[in-house]
């Protein structure tokens, strides 16, 4: 198997992955998973693809990470895998994947912040006297 190399995005996050056959190793921005996600539940969101698919273990992956927070991050790294499972084995992984929401990219974004108010809808504090 080749390496194959997908991208996911979450709000301002995207990330591009390098995937193929190995021990299961996950390389964030050239540290190990466990230094660049501390929390127990940024993994777990990463790992739910090879959870539905049963294939935890079996792929080295090399991640480039850019832009937005953690947990932004986190969900744009798990569509790229999602992805590059699709990409392995289609008919196997799609209809696994599929009906978890794994393979939809969360389209919601920041709306921005318009003239007039403090905030995209919060208007300043209105005083009486």
């Amino acid at each position: 198997m080749a390496v194959i190399n997908t991208t996911g995005r979450r709000k301002t996050s995207i990330a591009r992955i390098y995937m193929q056959e190995g021990k299961g190793s996950i390389t964030v921005n050239k540290r190990p998973l466990e230094d660049y996600f501390p929390t127990e539940v940024l993994r777990l969101i990463i790992n739910q693809p090879f959870q539905y698919t049963e294939t935890e273990g079996q792929y080295d992956i090399n991640v480039n990470l850019k832009g937005g927070g953690l947990t932004g991050q986190a969900e744009a790294l798990r569509l790229a895998i999602s992805k590059a499972l699709c990409e392995i084995d289609n008919e196997t992984y799609r209809p696994m994947l599929k009906p978890e929401g794994l393979l939809t990219r969360d389209s919601r974004m920041v709306e921005r912040k318009k003239y007039g108010k403090r905030k995209a809808r919060r208007s300043f504090q209105f005083s009486k006297r």
